[in-house]
């Protein structure tokens, strides 16, 4: 994937814009909104630059938009919502659209998918490199943040760390519930499904990712992270010697030893 800049606020209006299709009383209203505030002091000032490393330089198909992404995830912590909350109100939310300047685009850049992988991309490269780029960003908008709290009430209050660690928490519980679901599938394949206990019988259902992953709350986290940690503990007891080289199980290893490390 090519890395390519959003410039912010270099959209030019269409004749199909969401904003141009408001009456002039809806207007008034969305410049009185937090999303002007956050279209006018905040988002400009997101920096994508630092972000190219996570990207290929190779010609390819470009990024979803930078900026648009972290300030989804911004406003995401401070509304206290789920990566679907997000995903679909920036698609039917002309607040959102316009608090991330995409009242011109055709289809919304966003998807559960595209923010679970720029999460990834920077946890791997902080993992990497041990430069948080998130929380860099963050820093970098202290001031402006507060503005948002101070523009409506229905924005938590959030210090600069907080927010950044939400974003990493959620990284964490994606990855511990992929291996953890990776591997049983992989046991429930081999051996049937019945082999599994029924309180792990989840992780092989096509829709438990969105309601365990893109349905959850940052409050929700933790507790979720307590319970997949207990749920891959039993899963290894389950696992007899044939499976000491499946990559399953070996990815689950590595990824317990890290985290008992971080």
């Amino acid at each position: 994937m090519a890395f390519t800049f959003n410039p912010a606020g270099s959209q030019q209006l269409s004749l199909w814009d969401s904003y141009e299709s408001l009456t002039e009383r809806e207007k008034r209203f969305l410049d009185k909104s937090w999303a002007k505030v956050f279209a006018r002091d905040i988002f400009p000032k997101i920096d994508e630059a630092p972000y190219a490393v996570l990207y290929r330089d190779a010609a390819s198909r470009p990024n979803a938009p930078v900026n648009v992404i972290i300030g989804a995830l911004i406003i995401k912590e401070y509304l206290g919502m789920s990566d679907e909350d997000i995903c679909s109100s920036l698609m039917f939310d002309v607040r959102f659209q316009y608090a991330l300047c995409t009242t011109s685009f055709v289809e919304q850049p966003l998807s559960v998918r595209t923010l679970a992988r720029f999460r990834e991309r920077c946890t791997t490269y902080e993992k990497r490199y041990g430069v948080d780029l998130l929380q860099n960003t963050i820093d970098s908008l202290i001031g402006e943040l507060e503005k948002l709290e101070e523009a409506d009430h229905s924005f938590r209050k959030l210090d600069r760390l907080t927010v950044a660690a939400n974003i990493r928490r959620l990284s964490r519980l994606e990855l511990l519930y992929t291996c953890v679901a990776n591997l049983a599938c992989a046991i429930a394949k081999k051996d049937g499904a019945g082999s599994l206990p029924e309180r792990l019988q989840h992780y092989t259902r096509e829709d438990d990712r969105e309601r365990t992953i893109y349905l959850n709350r940052s409050e929700e986290t933790a507790d979720k992270i307590s319970v997949i940690l207990e749920d891959a503990a039993a899963l290894l007891e389950l696992c007899g010697a044939e499976y000491d080289e499946s990559s399953e199980y070996q990815l689950l290893i590595r990824v317990l030893k890290e985290q008992k490390g971080s």
